[in-house]
Order: structure tokens, then sequence, then C-alpha cells
């Protein structure tokens, strides 16, 4: 859990801008975005299927480069710093959560949501004992040594979400992470997504196309013609 202030933004955007260059014409996916994150706060992300949604979670963690304006994590400035500064930072303060799951396959349950630690330096022992209890709270308990091929897809994304909270994130950025699942799994992934943020406190931006699962975050947002838009 984090100590910070409930009125000090955690991630913000100010005047957050991207654009593409196709052949002579410039695509403007994002225009002058701004947004603020508080701590424990959970926003959802609703829009077309290339509106920018995707665009925008890169952008706030630091994956991509904006055209104009800047993304700043605990008052840190991401353009100013080295790719190895935002590398230190991602891997202290966000986590993230695919619609592909985008863990390793040659490696077990536990060894995946070990990873962000042990990239870190914690030591192996911490590293597993911690990821123990996080797959053992996604109700992983028995599947912890099976490799990612042996887990179906709703417990991958268990998995997943185990990885991306093991490091004790300010926030977690989840690009669709129920849109790969059937509608049951679905449900039941996003319900425990939802029981471990209110657990952990942490901060959630969750881009997703179902507007009932929207419906549980305090806010939801929506992208129109580049512009966020409160719903």
């Amino acid at each position: 859990m984090n100590n910070l202030s409930s009125s000090q933004p955690i991630l913000e955007c100010r005047d957050l801008s991207k654009s593409y260059h196709d052949g002579t014409s410039t695509i403007d996916v994002l225009r002058h975005v701004d947004l603020e994150v508080r701590p424990s706060e959970m926003i959802a992300v609703v829009g077309n299927s290339g509106s920018g949604k995707s665009t925008l979670l890169h952008l706030l963690g630091g994956l991509d480069k904006p055209t104009s304006g800047e993304v700043l994590i605990k008052g840190k400035n991401l353009a100013n710093i080295s790719e190895k500064e935002r590398c230190s930072i991602r891997n202290h303060f966000l986590g993230f959560v695919y619609q592909f799951h985008h863990l390793l396959p040659e490696f077990t349950a536990i060894e995946n949501v070990c990873m962000p630690l042990l990239i870190r330096g914690v030591s192996p022992k911490i590293a597993e004992s911690k990821a123990a209890h996080l797959l053992e709270m996604v109700g992983l308990k028995n599947r912890m040594t099976h490799k990612i091929g042996e887990l179906s897809g709703g417990e991958r994304q268990r998995v997943a979400i185990a990885r991306a909270l093991v490091i004790d994130p300010l926030c977690v950025l989840a690009d669709e992470p129920t849109g790969n699942l059937d509608p049951k799994n679905a449900e039941r992934v996003f319900e425990l997504f939802v029981d471990l943020q209110k657990t952990f406190q942490t901060s959630v931006i969750i881009v997703t196309h179902d507007l009932r699962l929207a419906q549980q975050a305090q806010r939801i947002l929506g992208i129109n013609e580049g512009s966020l838009v409160a719903i």
C-alpha cells in the first residue's frame, strides 16, 4: 500500500498529443489530453476500436513517446529521463496487464510472477515467497509449478494480474485484460481484478470495450476524436 496524499496525483499527463505519419498525411490519435490519477482510484477508459485507448496506456506507461505534452509519475517527467530510468520507474511503480497475457511460456507460473522482482534485484527466496502468496490470492495455489501452456486462458490472466501486483505498484495499466476470454471467465477475472485492487489500494487505469464491467470503476472516460471526455 502507498502512503501518498489523496490530493497528490501519482500519475498524470498534461496536454498530451500523439500523431502518426502515413505517407503524406498525419493521423492525430490523441489531442491535448489531460488526466490526473489519484491514489487508489480506478478509472475505466472506453471507446471504439482504434480510438486511441491503447495508445494512451502506452504513453502513460512510458512505453511510447508523445508527439507533444508530458507524462509525470510521482511528479517526474518521463521525457526528461533516460530509457534506463524509465525502465526503473516502470519496474518500481507500474504494473501492466494485457489482453494477450505476454507471459513467458518457457517458465512456470511462479517463475513468471517472480520475474519483475528478480529484475529489480530482490533475492530469489523473497521473490518466490511473494509470488506464491499472490498466486494463492488469485486461486492458483495448485498451479504454481505449471508451465504457461498448461494453463487455461482465465488462469493465464490471473497469473498476469499476480505479476502486475507483485511489485506493489502505485498504478496498474490494464489493456483489455478480459478481451480474450469468454464472457463467464471474463466476468470472473474482472471481479478478481476489482477485489485485488481494493485489497492492495493500488490505482488502476483499465481499457475495456465492456461498459458493464467499466461501470464498476469510480470514473469512466471515453476517447472521442482524440479527446478524453467524461462519461
